[in-house]
């Protein structure tokens, strides 16, 4: 696997664009992805009550619809909890890029990211599809500005893409996604798009995209809050002309690989540019004795407040580790447990069989103000591991989160 240049245009096939529709003032705001050729897809979505239309209208285009072959995006809107009217402006959003892209409805994917509870300003979508169709290219630039266009309190555009040799073929994956607050995904607000031209029927690559939510995008967490918009996509149009991928094997393994390493890296990146975050905290647990109690123990210490002020002062306070662990549910014996701080600055022993150890808080504090902090608890109690990423918790978040409606 080869990491390339690029976002969702680096595949085969694939175009893209963003601009500014007017939905938010002097920002790019709406963003269009679309394939030259029919796509199979795959996606995740929230598991909130409280779904957005456009989560609702791309479940049903996922199950049922036979290919895709665009996506339309807008920021600024969520249309979330907005009813029968919200969800006939999916509609409507998506006949207007079908009869401009010369595509059935059905194979017009939509989705929405910002403020709860408004509806979309039609006028302003409207314009804006009919602007994107023309401006569509294939290129880096077109990819990169799509990925600008979907940002909301993102300070950063987030894509990466890849290569990977499949069945004698070069295989490219590339994506974007949003992603800084309300940041807690379980599905599988953190919108992802992945693009391949592997060519790979959709029950395989549904399968893929499940599997890697888990140890992804399902991973991660900001704030605790599980979004109403939480989707994630991935089309595959199949141009890169390799043998169909529709069953287990070492194409499928390939694949699996390059589809993981784009989404662990998306979902990174969401992590670390949390709402006003100033480090990645990422914390690994290992010598679980299931993959079920690492997950738990690991998403219990990156999802404490308590742990993420400390980190946010660079205080190594070990006891509010072990004790977001305590509270997890999950069993484990605390005299047990070591802990670690490591990060670019070096490697310390903080706690040994649950006791802390006579280590320098100098160095833990030089370590603990690196702009990615990882932390690695030891259970001792089997072979098993799972690594969460989480930010820190910083004044900054509070004042984002106070006025981001008014």
């Amino acid at each position: 696997m080869e990491i390339i240049t690029g976002g969702v245009t680096a595949a085969k096939g694939f175009k893209a664009v963003g601009i500014c529709a007017g939905i938010k003032k002097g920002k790019k705001d709406m963003a269009m992805i679309a394939s030259e050729a029919p796509c199979t897809v795959a996606g995740t979505f929230t598991t909130n009550i409280v779904k957005a239309a456009p989560v609702k209208w791309d479940r049903e285009i996922v199950t049922n619809s036979e290919s895709v072959q665009a996506v339309v995006v807008n920021s600024g809107v969520a249309n979330a909890c907005t009813g029968e009217e919200g969800y006939g402006y999916c509609k409507d959003t998506a006949q207007v890029a079908a009869e401009l892209l010369g595509i059935q409805t059905d194979a017009v994917l939509v989705a929405s990211t910002g403020v709860i509870g408004r509806q979309l300003p039609m006028d302003k979508i409207t314009e804006g599809v009919k602007c994107m169709v023309p401006l569509l290219l294939p290129t880096i630039e077109a990819g990169s500005s799509a990925a600008e266009a979907i940002m909301t309190t993102d300070t950063v555009k987030k894509e990466i893409a890849v290569t990977v040799p499949i069945g004698g073929k070069t295989v490219t994956v590339g994506g974007m996604c949003k992603g800084a607050g309300m940041i807690h995904p379980n599905m599988c607000t953190m919108l992802s798009f992945v693009t391949t031209d592997a060519c790979i029927s959709k029950e395989m690559l549904q399968k893929a995209l499940s599997a890697i939510v888990k140890d992804s995008y399902n991973m991660i967490s900001v704030d605790g809050d599980t979004s109403t918009n939480d989707t994630a996509l991935v089309l595959a149009n199949g141009m890169a002309g390799n043998k169909m991928i529709d069953e287990e094997g070492e194409d499928y393994q390939n694949f699996y690989q390059a589809l993981e390493y784009v989404s662990i890296y998306l979902a990174k990146q969401m992590a670390g540019d949390g709402e006003g975050a100033t480090a990645l905290f990422e914390v690994k647990v290992i010598g679980a004795e299931s993959k079920e109690q690492a997950v738990i123990l690991s998403k219990s210490i990156i999802t404490s407040n308590l742990t993420k002020a400390a980190i946010f002062g660079h205080d190594a306070n070990w006891g509010r580790i072990l004790c977001a662990m305590g509270y997890s549910g999950a069993q484990f014996d605390p005299e047990k447990v070591d802990l670690f701080f490591e990060s670019a600055a070096g490697r310390l022993q903080i706690i040994e069989n649950g006791v802390a150890l006579d280590y320098s808080e100098e160095e833990a504090t030089k370590i603990l103000s690196e702009k990615a902090v990882t932390a690695i608890a030891d259970v001792k109690m089997g072979t098993y591991s799972a690594t969460a990423w989480g930010c820190d918790l910083t004044y900054e978040y509070v004042k984002i989160n106070a006025d981001y409606r008014s």
